[in-house]
């Protein structure tokens, strides 16, 4: 079987399996499982396979007319360089670990068949978007990835929580899909073909007209799908979904398209360097704003999605700087790591039965409860912190040491500024990085919450998955940054002394921070009765929810303590916490930028088809009206009545006839 064929298969499989799928969940419940994990279990042998051939040597093309436009024709076409190569692997491994671990997850969720084969779908269109070798293809798996992302954040379409957020993400990632689009066009039209390779033939050869333009308008729809600033707020709220879809979402699909399409097409960015700079400034704000709100959030799965947002901002900040070997070196180690953080949280919220306990501040004795979540959620930390030898160490250095070579005077595709910002950037974000999964760490499995009942020991296939992703969380850094040049541009992705020493050492105190605030703020709650107002930082309010946790309120469960004071995060953010935990109140600027006048126009074209046109049209109507009443009037059904008429009539016709005679 050629390369090209088992490629093809690659994103073809899953979407057959989404298919069956749907079509059997109700008549054969039996297949819904075997259909949901051998579908991408496949394609992740096939893509190794792929990934084999290719060898991370001389791209592999292939393409056929798909529909001729008379002008900028579309290909069905595949290309498949080392990056394609390597981030299939990745995609195809995280949605097979993800869809194993649903089996036991959401064994009781009569909604399974439907998740399951949304899953499948959304691996699907990612595999199509990572393979694609023509853009407007490649724009159809990422718009099918915008669709799977609604329904599957909304799964849980009971709670308002899970619609508006799902009803967020889609809408916040269209507002950026619509200049993405624009871009794209404009792509097509300036190198006259959507072709990846031809487009790229034209930037080398000078051939785009508006570099500038159509780089910002891209990067406004990787700003959307990609979660940074300014329109990553649909992230955090997309929490509200299942916890395997989080991370799936997180690890290998959806967010990591922006940052793999900017990479695959990185040449087009860098012919401006305002796009650049631009690029730049945007992973800096995400890095920094995002770490400070992971600091101040008590729900574990929010920490994680801001993390998430600063670790794709890493990412971005490598590509800004022009090394995109770097930033998907680091896509491939957080894929393992952060799909093992997220579903190692969805371990510790089934234990306790209830979504009440993401709340870290109500966890209690939860490394005995659940200890295969303890050890590879720690794994994961550590490999987050960037903590050696684990994976996020070398990767992340990988992006630090890229930017230190642009911001000290190597020469680069980008500004020596744009070093210098994402350099600071990323420093200042290992530091809070560590915080925050010191912070989690210490609030999750040695807090003082209240003792949730047990439900038991997990099923076998959701601790398999954990310890299988711990392995590349551990390992594959060291062995990755001196595989991978080869696969890439041939760069170095091997630490350099400097930035290993400044990101290390800011990584160890972050972390001995968020400790020593932590045993200050445990210290501070011991001596006062858990849920006094006394110590509650919220005063009466604090009252007022322990009332309502002790009086049984539906939205904390059989819980029945006060949440837990002894939050460092409020002790190290000090004055910027209440700011950070509400995401810097963007949702009220957005609300008061976009939304309220949305609905003020809305409000008025009302106004305008009620009292204006309706108006028109209820007096156009009002005369035919009229004389159909005097019409209907006339029409008695009286014989007597019309033939007095009729004689009535006749006399007046005489009269007239008279009058008019006698006048002449």
């Amino acid at each position: 079987m050629t390369t090209t064929t088992l490629a093809a298969l690659v994103p073809l499989l899953p979407f057959l399996g989404a298919v069956a799928g749907l079509l059997l969940g109700r008549t054969a419940p039996g297949f819904v499982r075997p259909l949901a994990v051998l579908p991408p279990l496949a394609s992740l042998v096939l893509a190794a396979l792929v990934a084999a051939r290719q060898g991370g040597g001389r791209a592999i093309d292939a393409y056929t007319l798909l529909t001729p436009t008379g002008s900028v024709p579309v290909d069905l076409a595949l290309h498949i360089d080392g990056f394609a190569a390597l981030v299939a692997i990745l995609v195809a491994f995280v949605a097979t670990c993800v869809q194993i671990y649903s089996t036991g997850y959401l064994r009781d969720d009569p909604r399974y068949p439907s998740y399951a084969a949304l899953v499948s779908l959304f691996t699907s269109a990612m595999l199509l978007v990572v393979y694609s070798g023509d853009l407007i293809v490649l724009l159809v798996g990422w718009e099918v990835m915008g669709i799977c992302s609604y329904f599957l954040v909304g799964h849980y379409w009971g709670t308002p929580e899970a619609r508006a957020a799902s009803l967020k993400a889609f809408l916040v990632t269209k507002l950026g899909d619509v200049p993405f689009l624009i871009g794209l066009f404009a792509l097509g039209t300036d190198a006259g073909s959507f072709r990846i390779t031809r487009v790229l033939g034209a930037v080398a050869g000078g051939g785009l007209d508006h570099p500038t333009l159509i780089a910002l308008l891209l990067l406004a729809g990787v700003a959307g799908k990609s979660a940074q600033f300014p329109l990553h707020t649909w992230l955090p709220d997309a929490m509200a979904g299942p916890t395997p879809v989080s991370a799936l979402i997180h690890a290998a699909t959806m967010v990591a398209a922006g940052v793999y399409f900017v990479a695959r097409l990185l040449p087009v960015f860098e012919a401006s360097a305002a796009a650049m700079t631009v690029l730049a400034v945007m992973a800096a704000v995400t890095m920094v704003g995002s770490g400070l709100a992971a600091l101040a959030q008590d729900d574990i799965k929010r920490v994680l999605a801001y993390s998430t947002i600063g670790q794709l901002g890493y990412m971005t900040g490598a590509l800004a700087v022009g090394d995109r070997g770097a930033a998907v070196f680091h896509l491939l180690s957080h894929g393992a790591f952060k799909a093992l953080l997220f579903l190692a949280a969805g371990a510790v919220i089934h234990a306790a039965g209830t979504n009440s306990l993401a709340a870290m501040s109500r966890m209690s004795h939860l490394r005995d409860r659940v200890p295969d979540a303890f050890w590879t959620m720690t794994v994961a930390l550590l490999a987050l912190a960037a903590i050696p030898p684990f994976s996020g160490f070398f990767s992340k250095e990988s992006v630090l040491g890229a930017a230190e070579r642009l911001a000290t005077g190597h020469p680069g595709p980008a500004p020596g500024a744009a070093g210098w910002i994402v350099l600071v950037a990323a420093l200042a974000t290992a530091l809070l990085t560590a915080a925050y999964a010191t912070r989690l760490w210490l609030l999750a499995f040695r807090g003082r919450g209240a003792e949730a009942p047990d439900h038991g020991r997990q099923p076998l296939t959701m601790t398999v998955v954990l310890w299988v992703l711990a392995v590349p969380s551990l390992a594959f850094g060291a062995l990755a940054y001196r595989a991978l040049p080869g696969w890439f541009d041939g760069a170095s992705l091997a630490p350099t002394l400097l930035t290993s020493i400044l990101g290390t050492g800011l990584a160890v105190v972050g972390g001995l921070l968020a400790y020593g605030a932590w045993q200050r703020t445990s210290a501070l709650a011991a001596r006062v009765p858990l849920g006094a107002v006394a110590a509650h930082p919220e005063g009466d309010a604090g009252l007022v929810e322990a009332e309502a946790i002790a009086a049984h309120e539906p939205a904390y469960g059989d819980i029945a303590e006060a949440p837990d004071p002894a939050d460092p995060g409020r002790l190290l953010l000090g004055p910027l916490y209440g700011p950070a935990a509400s995401g810097f109140h963007l949702d009220a600027v957005y609300s008061a930028l976009f939304v309220r006048p949305v609905l003020g126009a809305a409000s008025l074209v009302r106004f305008l088809d009620r009292e204006v046109v309706d108006t028109y049209v209820r007096g156009a109507a009002a005369l035919p009206r009229l004389l159909g009443a005097a019409v209907r009037r006339a029409q008695t059904g009286n014989v007597q009545t019309y033939v007095s008429a009729l004689l009535a009539g006749t006399v007046v016709l005489t009269v007239a006839v008279l009058l008019v005679a006698s006048g002449a």
